[in-house]
């Protein structure tokens, strides 16, 4: 009889905080994501507050949605804020050149991102327009949100009905600088981005962390030029000077760009490209940490993921410029296995955005323009089985043995992922068999603390494909696992063929 393979956790050595903010979220002006997603207007028939969908906010409550980061992405470096203020009837039109190519009225702003902010309970996190706005026109709109007194800021926002100044406590120095968002030289950028983070300033007691726009994939060089930018200030200021923190984009294809494969009819190695591709987040993130760690010993200066998830063709029928695209158990596992890599690098990452909320990519939640239903995905409850590693600490993982593998495009890809968090007396273990093929048996062997009891959760289904629907929105849920049994040296757990599981701990 084969050993089962044995995870070793020590409870009483807990490491970094896994930030909630490793759970946060993505709201861009594109395809259905705000129009029809998250905001359908006051006059709809569906059920909202001040045109916010309710239903949506109560689903994302539900998964503690930690922050929301808006307008974009690439509409972010076309958005001038002044148009989405004021009575909605008098706002000016634009065109979403990225986007479909469609006209965007404003509708949706400043205001109503807001409240959509309050009612989720998330923190906002702002994306300002580097590649084709002003110094001035970003300085002034951090003035209008957060100032609190006869600014000409502070008034305007009071003549357009909020007295009271919001907290902005996120702000990104433009997006996808080496690309759409003005295809500009890191050198140039890390100029601009000193620029531009000098006039995004503390109003009262709203203290902005500033998010430079960092590197697509594994261009260690951009991100080793905002460094430099920094560590060469000179200058008696705090020495994280004008940003506080670098981004990071990488999405997980399976083809390329001109092909990334369809979202639900894939085959058996389509699948394990798919793992591999999303493991290969752990070498991006190692790389970039690694550069960051040669300026920043002290970890002063945060990583932000700020995109990431899957990128399928879009589905058929749909616009190819609103990226709609469906959501399968492999795109729970795909969410999974980065929250692992998160977990594991939470000294260096503080946030995380997956992209996108609603109806846009590798979405938690997909809402019918015909009738209107709301289905909650695969991915979104991988977001809530994981609700436990908010603010938790977290607890290296060492294995005895060696972890199974399949080999996949020359490479070995490892075929279980793990990570676990504690708080004052609980703790959470993560586990993703992503075997498509066999169950496999682990042993946590529980060392340091007293186990009081434990519970366990499975999300898994009959086929890698299935996905939830308005007609059968229950065909990928999490249910009570009863295949964890206690073991001599703490718990055994069964996990079946491409399942996520969680254990929670209760500790004494």
């Amino acid at each position: 009889m084969t050993e089962p393979l044995v995870a070793v956790i020590d409870l009483d050595l807990p490491g970094a905080t896994i930030s909630r903010h490793l759970y946060g979220h993505f709201a861009e002006h594109l395809g259905r994501c705000i129009y029809g997603g998250f905001f359908v207007g006051e006059d709809s028939a569906v059920a909202n507050e001040g045109g916010i969908r309710l239903d949506v906010v109560e689903a994302l409550r539900a998964i503690r949605i930690p922050n929301l980061r808006w307008p974009g992405g690439c509409f972010a470096d076309d958005y001038h804020w002044r148009d989405g203020i004021g009575p909605r009837e008098s706002r000016p039109r634009m065109v979403n050149s990225h986007w479909g190519d469609v006209v965007e009225d404003n509708s949706f702003g400043t205001h109503e991102f807001m409240q959509l902010c309050e009612m989720l309970g998330a923190d906002a996190y702002v994306s300002g327009n580097i590649g084709s706005g002003t110094v001035r026109e970003m300085s002034e709109w951090v003035e209008y949100l957060t100032r609190d007194d006869d600014s000409p800021m502070a008034a305007l926002r009071r003549q357009n009905g909020r007295e009271q100044p919001w907290r902005v406590p996120f702000w990104g120095l433009g997006n996808e600088a080496w690309g759409c968002g003005g295809n500009m030289s890191a050198e140039h950028f890390a100029n601009l981005a000193r620029q531009y983070g000098t006039y995004v300033r503390n109003h009262g007691d709203n203290t902005v962390y500033r998010i430079a726009a960092g590197a697509n994939i594994d261009d260690y060089s951009w991100t080793e030029t905002l460094m430099k930018a920094l560590s060469h200030l000179g200058c008696a200021q705090d020495p994280r000077g004008f940003y506080q923190a670098l981004s990071l984009h990488y999405y997980t294809i399976n083809g390329d760009w001109a092909d990334k494969g369809d979202a639900t009819r894939f085959g058996l190695e389509d699948y394990y490209v798919t793992m591999k591709r999303a493991q290969h987040m752990r070498e991006i993130v190692r790389g970039h940490a690694n550069v960051m760690d040669s300026y920043d010993p002290l970890h002063n200066v945060g990583l932000v993921v700020d995109e990431w998830g899957t990128w399928w063709n879009v589905e058929e029928g749909t616009n190819p410029g609103f990226l709609y695209q469906q959501n399968t158990l492999r795109d729970a596992l795909v969410a999974s296995v980065h929250f692992d890599i998160f977990h594991d690098y939470a000294d260096r990452i503080v946030m995380a955005n997956i992209a996108q909320t609603v109806n846009v990519l590798q979405a938690m939640i997909l809402t019918d323009p015909d009738t209107g239903a709301l289905v909650l995905t695969p991915t979104y409850h991988v977001f809530r089985m994981n609700v436990g590693h908010h603010d938790a600490s977290a607890l290296q993982v060492r294995f005895k043995g060696a972890v199974p593998t399949r080999a996949v495009e020359g490479e070995e890809l490892p075929l279980l992922s793990i990570s676990a968090s504690t708080t004052e007396d609980t703790a959470l273990v993560s586990l993703s068999n992503l075997d498509a093929e066999h169950a496999q048996l682990i042993v946590l062997d529980l060392r340091g603390r007293a186990l009081a009891g434990f519970a366990a959760t499975v999300l898994t289904a009959g086929t890698l494909q299935a996905h939830n629907t308005p007609d059968r929105p229950e065909a990928v849920v999490p249910v009570a696992h009863d295949g964890v049994r206690a073991h001599p040296d703490g718990l055994a757990v069964d996990l079946p063929p491409h399942s996520y599981v969680t254990v929670s701990l209760r500790l004494v």
